[in-house]
């Protein structure tokens, strides 16, 4: 196994190692350590199935079905399909949306998320280039990079996380083919609060964990001000030097840190641009108790 720093502020490429098989306990902690260190790692040319996928994932933590409940393995709901394409029965085959906007997965959860891990099988092209490629945002060199006032006034606070903030936004962009969340999904997902600051369990740094995608507002504070610093927060995580693109090829595992990092998945890709990707998303019950959570 070869770990290759992508020389940006995130990204490092894993080289030699076949998915398919077990990780023995020495390559599950290089990787481990490499994930909090470089944020987001991708393995090229892997050739797996769904079972295999989910192996692999569940290696680091309890899988999430994910409450929307809809696109799933058959047999495997752990695995989710992200998808533009369409059966020949003209119903979609994965979710067509996924991500499209900067976000942590499942901050709305009270069991928050370690990592996600996908796999590309078809990847749009043109002229070239790859399209539908994922940003991601350092959130380690977010926190850093605060001004120090900033950082004694998110001492302490507590951030509402809401799984539907995101799911109604996505729904009100045109062309959208997401219906409404039900009372059920709703209840089975209801706002939750965490840190505005957490302690990475793997680096033991500081990071900030706050994400346009699902917070709503800083408890602590009167909600004009809190409105106020979020809108600080949001524009200042999203600067460009903090900034990394995953550009995407058929056949790469893409692994990246929840705690540690904002996502955004580019959706620069037509609907006769096939786009065909597997997911799963691992929770942090590794570092962080069930119970307490």
């Amino acid at each position: 196994m070869n770990i290759i720093q992508s020389g940006e502020i995130l990204g490092a490429r894993v080289e030699g190692l076949d998915l398919s098989q077990p990780l023995s306990p020495a390559e599950f902690v290089e990787i481990e350590q490499a994930l909090g260190r470089f944020g987001v790692l991708s393995y090229p040319k892997q050739v797996l199935t769904s079972l295999q996928l989910k192996q692999f994932a569940e290696r680091f933590g309890q899988l999430e079905i994910n409450v929307a409940n809809a696109y799933q393995e058959p047999g495997l709901p752990e695995v989710m399909i992200l998808s533009n394409k369409v059966g020949p029965d003209g119903k979609p085959l994965g979710l067509s949306d996924a991500g499209q906007d900067w976000h942590t997965d499942m901050s709305y959860s009270k069991m928050v998320a370690f990592t996600n891990i996908l796999y590309g099988l078809e990847i749009p092209h043109r002229h070239g280039e790859p399209l539908g490629n994922t940003e991601f945002v350092s959130m380690h060199a977010a926190y850093d990079d605060l001004p120090e006032a900033m950082k004694q006034r998110l001492e302490g606070k507590t951030i509402t996380h809401d799984f539907a903030k995101f799911w109604d936004m996505m729904r009100a962009k045109p062309g959208s083919t997401r219906g409404p969340l039900t009372p059920a999904q709703r209840a089975a997902k209801p706002p939750v609060s965490h840190p505005a600051v957490m302690v990475h369990p793997i680096t033991g740094k500081k990071v900030l964990y706050a994400n346009p995608g699902y917070s709503m507002r800083i408890n602590e504070l009167p909600e004009d001000e809190s409105a106020e610093v979020l809108a600080f927060l949001f524009t200042h995580q999203l600067q460009a030097k903090f900034q990394y693109k995953h550009r995407w090829q058929v056949g790469d595992v893409l692994m990246w840190d929840n705690l540690g990092t904002l996502h955004n998945a580019v959706p620069d890709y037509r609907p006769d641009e096939p786009r065909y990707i597997k997911r799963c998303q691992v929770m942090a019950t590794r570092y962080f108790d069930v119970a307490a959570a």
